[in-house]
């Protein structure tokens, strides 16, 4: 009869064995894991404090960056269709004769 107990009492027990064994395994990995899922975490709240601060600013220095493009465009456009009203100089050189050569009067006219 004790070996009938034994077998009895090793069946209701192994299946807790395997649970205790599933429990430890996950104390350790938690022990194991919670400085780096710890870190991850407030690495993730960092960085979500640093977007709050800095969307709003990037939102205004692209409003910006936005009317000044926009501010130039119009503005070479108004430049591009201004006509002057009177007559522009554009600085070509006058005509002029052409150089003589250096003449002595005792020089003959032919020997050139």
């Amino acid at each position: 009869m004790a070996a009938a107990e034994r077998t009895k009492v090793s069946k209701t027990t192994k299946p807790w064995r395997l649970v205790g064994a599933g429990g430890l395994a996950i104390g350790a990995c938690a022990v194991c894991c919670a400085g780096p899922v710890l870190a991850v975490l407030g690495g993730l709240s960092i960085a979500s404090l640093a977007g709050a601060v800095w969307i709003p600013a990037l939102a205004v220095i692209a409003v910006i960056t936005l009317a000044g493009t926009v501010w130039v465009l119009r503005k070479r456009r108004r430049a591009t269709c201004a006509t002057p009203t009177e007559p522009v100089d554009l600085g070509m050189p006058a005509m002029s004769a052409p150089p003589q050569p250096n003449r002595d009067a005792d020089t003959p006219l032919d020997t050139f």
